[in-house]
């Protein structure tokens, strides 16, 4: 009896040591899912590692006129992290300035997508007699130097702190933002080596919302970069360190339809709309008159696959493009709906047939009857 009650006690053990480090197992790989990416399109984006912070949706506006680029940055994040920095490195010397929220909603409107009316015969949900309103359905309508560092300029622009930056060497460009409060990963450095052998310039950029240890939630404030380039390229290269898939929406402006060069690690870019436009309100502020707008929209499942930057390339026609949205009304003949129009017209000729038949008949003349001739003699 002894010795089982032993043998029980063991596997009673056992078990719960085998459930314990399952336990801790899970509690691992959750840990590890709600650890957010810290890079996004724009690049490297970094938190305090014991907060959290995940940019859900990164969306720019290119402008190119051929010689200078404009960048204007709008991320909507969410977390916990009370402040946040990152980096965009950039191919020549730029300039930093507040973007217009304004014109995020202005891209969306004009690229919406164009709305169709098609009608159906037969009633369908929401259609009277489904519906007692007779409403008809319709469908569903992104100066210090330190070694190897040279400080181009620092500013503040609303709540964000902007340091313009030069660097002959990637791991004193990481050392000068650590000594100034931009916390980087290790890995940037490495990620940073082909801009530095390029001689690109980089834009460190560290935020803090208005009110202290309030979490960074919603959308930021977008930020508007501008810089000479001789082709339009969009900065990726460090997205290839975040550690959940990406997401990208891109407003282009050129002089002509644009495409990226490749797909660059992530899904084929999906064109929602194309077009000649002419910029009015916050478009206008942008420069330029008329102008051919591309809109782009890609995910990057597996980040780590990114393996450039996106370089947008003239496509081999400008043919305009927009979605369409159809949406379905009952058909109706002054103001009433035609089925019921025909249905009643089909049961009146069926209740009215027999008596019409009746009647005709009736009209019918008689037919007058044959004279008898009298017989030959």
């Amino acid at each position: 009896m002894g010795l089982a009650t032993g043998v029980v006690a063991a596997r009673t053990t056992g078990r719960r040591r085998a459930l314990l480090v399952v336990l801790m197992l899970l509690a691992v790989q959750l840990v590890s899912l709600a650890r957010p990416a810290y890079a996004c399109g724009c690049g490297a984006m970094v938190h305090d590692p014991k907060t959290t912070l995940a940019v859900g949706r990164e969306t720019s506006v290119v402008r190119w006129d051929g010689r200078t680029e404009q960048i204007v940055m709008s991320l909507t994040v969410n977390g916990t992290a009370p402040d946040a920095a990152w980096i965009m490195p950039v191919p020549h010397r730029a300039t930093v300035e507040l973007g217009d929220p304004g014109l995020f909603d202005q891209l969306a409107a004009l690229t919406a997508p164009a709305v169709e009316r098609r009608h159906h015969f037969w009633p369908r949900g929401g259609d009277w007699p489904f519906a007692g309103d007779g409403a008809s359905a319709e469908a569903p309508a992104p100066g210090a130097h330190g070694a190897g560092v040279g400080v181009v300029g620092r500013e503040r622009l609303g709540p964000f702190d902007v340091a313009r930056l030069t660097a002959t060497d990637p791991a004193a460009l990481r050392n000068w933002l650590k000594t100034n409060g931009f916390r980087l990963p290790d890995a940037l450095a490495t990620e940073l080596r082909p801009y530095v052998a390029q001689r690109w310039e980089y834009v460190a950029i560290r935020l803090a919302p208005a009110t202290a240890h309030r979490p960074l939630t919603g959308t930021l404030e977008p930020l508007r970069l501008s810089f000479a380039s001789d082709r339009l390229v969009y900065p990726m290269r460090l997205s290839r360190l975040a550690k959940t898939p990406q997401s990208l929406g891109l407003y282009v402006l050129a002089p002509h339809r644009m495409e990226p060069r490749s797909a660059l690690g992530g899904s084929d870019p999906e064109v929602f709309f194309a077009g000649r436009i002419t910029p009015v309100g916050a478009l206008r502020e942008l420069g330029g008159t008329r102008t051919f707008l591309t809109a782009l929209d890609q995910t990057f499942p597996q980040p780590r696959r990114i393996h450039g930057d996106h370089e947008l390339v003239r496509a081999a026609e400008d043919t305009p493009f927009q979605r369409v949205t159809y949406t379905s009304a009952l058909l109706r003949v002054g103001g009433i709906p035609a089925w019921v129009l025909t249905v009643a017209g089909a049961l009146l000729l069926l209740a009215v047939a027999p008596t019409l038949a009746v009647v005709l008949r009736r009209r019918r003349p008689v037919p007058a009857p044959r004279p008898v001739l009298p017989p030959l003699t």
